[in-house]
């Protein structure tokens, strides 16, 4: 991510104001804003794949998912950010009456990209980790089977990692189970045909 505007520096208000009536989506950290890259064909598609096998498993229950849109708020963090996937369990709770700033986030999920994998396990998470309501922070990678699960014990967060198609990871907070060969279907068809050519050849 870059930062956007020249100013140096902004309030929330100013943030949401600006947002709230840009053609592009931006983030928020200690006043300032930073615009966001596009995604990338299998950021899209895994990001598409969980949601649906988190739908799937929400259904008739008190939860709610959400996929790249909605912004969550870090109060005492004083950020303002986009997760790939957010989910609440429980009554939503959400800043104001425009209803697009969630403040009581049970599950966040990011897809890593090159450009803000740092970010993503460093000072997002450290953004996150602030968010009283937050029990569990999924880190997806994009090119290899990969997810690290994050759990919240008390004062410390447990890492937990799957790294073979045949895993499961286990989401507690929201009683959920994401299968990786269907996080990543249609995403690394495309590597493993390579590699059965190039076996093949050899």
């Amino acid at each position: 991510m870059s930062r956007v505007f020249k100013q140096t520096y902004y309030t929330a208000e100013d943030y949401l104001t600006l947002e709230r009536n840009a053609p592009y989506k931006s983030e928020f950290h200690d006043g300032e804003i930073y615009a966001m890259t596009g995604a990338s064909r299998q950021h899209n598609l895994i990001a598409f794949n969980i949601a649906g096998e988190l739908r799937d498993q929400l259904k008739n229950r008190p939860c709610e998912a959400y996929i790249g849109d909605m912004r969550v708020k870090a109060a005492t963090a004083r950020s303002y950010h986009y997760p790939d996937i957010t989910v609440v369990c429980g009554t939503p709770q959400f800043e104001d009456a425009h209803v697009d700033t969630l403040l009581n986030p049970t599950v966040l999920i990011e897809v890593l990209s090159p450009s803000t994998e740092a970010y993503d396990r460093g000072g997002k998470f450290a953004h996150y980790r602030k968010i009283a309501s937050l029990c569990e922070y999924l880190l997806v990678t994009q090119d290899q089977p990969s997810i690290e699960r994050y759990l919240r014990q008390g004062d410390v967060w447990l890492l937990t990692e799957a790294v073979e198609l045949d895993a499961t990871v286990s989401l507690e907070s929201i009683g959920c189970t994401l299968n990786l060969r269907e996080v990543y279907d249609k995403v690394l068809d495309d590597a493993d045909e390579n590699s059965e050519a190039d076996e093949s050849v050899n």
